[in-house]
Parts: structure tokens; sequence; C-alpha cells
């Protein structure tokens, strides 16, 4: 998409973030605070704080790396979010001193990184701060090529009353890009809020965590620690660094 940079996001979806990705569910911070246990903990996109501001209501040490200077701003608003230590960048970089007992990418935020060549330099630049035991955490969608007819899809987001989301998505099956524009139809006009992202199936975010020199220590289906099969539409992985 002409135009569609990394901070495209943070500034056209800041202000609507939060409706349509509303508080953490209570199960994902439980596991996140499970695997985390006493130690400090870095999120990669903290964005406006759903996830992060929970985990530091139970104590946990929490940073956060963010491009968004939009997102950010929320998340200072918020209660106990001017207490959060935030390094503005690219989360690719991982431009942030000290280690960290967890560091996570929830929510697809991985598939942000819009080459494999940047998603295998996240997994790379993450492990000099995993400390001794840590862990990197993703949770993201199995791919589901069937959503697509003629590499396209339009779909229905939201209908109300005065409001209709509409998703006008594109595939690109050689680079695994979707390049999307959800369409905001109102009594007061139209909106446009574009949305890339470059997706990976699970076995190659295991060769992106080998290459980087971590290995898969569990993967789920969910946040209920529900099996992972083939028939999961999204799983959460779990690396470690091998022990010396």
């Amino acid at each position: 998409m002409l135009g569609y940079d990394e901070t495209t996001f943070g500034a056209e979806w800041a202000a609507s973030y939060d409706t349509f990705f509303p508080e953490a569910a209570e199960g994902m911070i439980d596991q996140l605070a499970e695997i985390a246990e006493d130690g400090t903990v870095l999120e990669l996109a903290i964005g406006t704080g759903r996830v992060a501001l929970p985990l530091a209501s139970r104590g946990l040490k929490v940073s956060g790396i963010d491009i968004s200077p939009e997102m950010v701003s929320l998340l200072r608003k918020k209660p106990g979010g001017a207490e959060i230590p935030v390094v503005m960048g690219d989360f690719a970089n991982v431009a942030i001193e000290g280690e960290f007992k967890l560091i996570y990418l929830v929510s697809n935020t991985l598939f942000c990184l819009l080459s494999q060549t940047e998603q295998v330099r996240c997994f790379a630049n993450v492990v000099p701060h995993l400390g001794d035991g840590g862990r990197f955490l993703i949770e993201a969608f199995v791919p589901d090529l069937g959503r697509f007819d003629r590499g396209q899809r339009v779909q229905a987001v939201r209908v109300l009353r005065e409001q209709a989301v509409i998703d006008v998505s594109q595939h690109d099956l050689v680079n695994q890009l979707v390049t999307s524009q959800w369409v905001w139809l109102s009594p007061t006009g139209i909106e446009l809020r574009p949305v890339n992202i470059r997706y990976a199936w699970p076995s190659e975010l295991d060769l992106m965590a080998q290459l980087a020199g971590l290995e898969l220590e569990v993967r789920w289906g969910g946040w209920e620690k529900e099996p992972f099969t083939s028939a999961s539409p999204r799983h959460v992985s779990v690396y470690k660094a091998p022990a010396p």
C-alpha cells in the first residue's frame, strides 16, 4: 500500500483501537503473569496498555516499546499508565537496556513487521534481553488461506444502526502479505483505516526462533492452554534459550 509505513497503524487506529480491542482476556493475563513469575516484563508494541496495565496491577515490573506517540499518549492517560517506562521506536530493534524474565508479542503484532527479514531480526534482537530462564512469547493467528477468493476478501466487521465497518483486503500469496482497509460508514461520512500484515506459519516462526538460538518450549491453542491442533485458529507459542 503506497504511503503505508511502520507509523501508519498507530496514527490511524489510536482513536478507535480500544473500541475494537478492549481489555485483555483474564486468561491472557493469567498465563503471562505465570510465565513471568515475579520478574521483569517487556511488551513489544505496548500500544494503549490493555495488556501491560493489568500485568503491572499484579505487581510485575512492566516496560514497553512502541513507535506510535498516539498510542502511548492514550496509555499515559490511563490509571497507572504514566508509571510504565516506554522506549519510543521500532519494536523489532528491541532498543532497550536490561534483561527480562518475559518478553511478549500478542494479538498478531509480530505480523506488523512486513517482511520475513524484519521478523527474523526481531527474534535475534530479543535474545540478548532474555535473562536467566527468560521466555519469548508470541500469540498469533494460524493463516487460513481459504478466507480469500481470488486473492481478495470483503467482510462486514460491525453492523450497527448508525455505523457499519467493512474489511476490504487483498492477499499476496507469494509474499504472505495482506493489505487491508477498514471502511467506516456512518451518517457523518466515510473513514478509512489501513492495516497491512505479513503473516507467518507456526513452523516458520519456529525456524526464526532456531536461527536466533531459541527453542520452542510449549505451544497452546489459546490462553486456557488448549491443545494446539490442525484445527486451531491461533496459537500461543513460548520460546526459551536452551540450557548451557
